[in-house]
């Protein structure tokens, strides 16, 4: 799927639950729901690189905090600040080589909140654009990443180099995240969650004009997150 392809699946898919969710305030009014929380988690990460990189998912931490708001039955809108890292690592075929980068971002998703079920489980799904700011970018390597021809048995045949010792020129990341899960009451205003979701980012981190040697850097996400929320009202 291309990006043209995604961004309209889900602009469609946001409409149709907003869509939803007016005809259902529109058959009944229900009290308003705030909850506040925190989660966290694992991230299994890559990027996307035009041209491309041999690599491997690397693997980070995640941890935030929620503002959930539902006015309606079944819908409601979420807002988070996050700590999240991301990144790839370097694939060399089974060579005796490691490269690792760490992208750690502060970010913002603002997510519309679909939800179902009873009293003491529900399930869910969340939609919505995400924000983010890199605060570190840390690299792990046991050869030297800005000289690779001078590393004995290094294998630089038919693989792009230069992403390894690029700096980041471009910290601001922006993309769409959506996922899915469940959740348990434990008492009336006490829930646990479970969320498995992911990112699609649409920044790229390194220049991508046509005389830069990337054209697309951008990096993606699959996040797994427990939870735990309380009802304020």
């Amino acid at each position: 799927m291309n990006l043209k392809s995604f961004l309209f699946s889900m602009t469609t898919a946001v409409a149709l639950c907003l869509a939803t969710s007016t005809e259902i305030s529109a058959q009944e009014h229900y009290r308003a729901h705030v909850s506040v929380g925190g989660h966290a988690g694992m991230t299994l990460s890559s990027m996307t690189f035009v041209p491309s990189v041999q690599q491997k998912m690397v693997t980070g931490i995640t941890m935030g905090a929620t503002f959930r708001y539902a006015e309606q039955k079944n819908f409601g809108l979420i807002a988070e600040l996050n700590l999240s890292q991301r990144g790839w690592s370097e694939d060399f075929k089974g060579a005796d080589f490691k490269y690792n980068r760490v992208l750690t971002y502060i970010e913002i998703p603002l997510l519309t909140h679909i939800y179902f079920g009873g009293r003491r489980f529900k399930g869910f799904v969340n939609l919505g654009p995400q924000a983010g700011y890199m605060i570190s970018d840390k690299i792990t390597a046991d050869f030297d990443y800005r000289n690779p021809g001078s590393v004995e048995g290094f294998p630089d045949q038919n693989r792009m180099l230069d992403q390894m010792r690029m700096d980041v020129s471009k910290r601001f990341d922006y993309g769409i995240t959506g996922g899915a899960g469940c959740e348990f009451y434990i008492r009336p205003r006490h829930s646990i969650t479970f969320e498995a979701r992911y990112y699609f980012g649409i920044g790229n981190i390194f220049p991508d004009k046509k005389r830069d040697v990337f054209s697309a850097s951008r990096g993606s996400s699959i996040i797994v997150t427990f939870g735990y929320n309380f009802r304020l009202r």
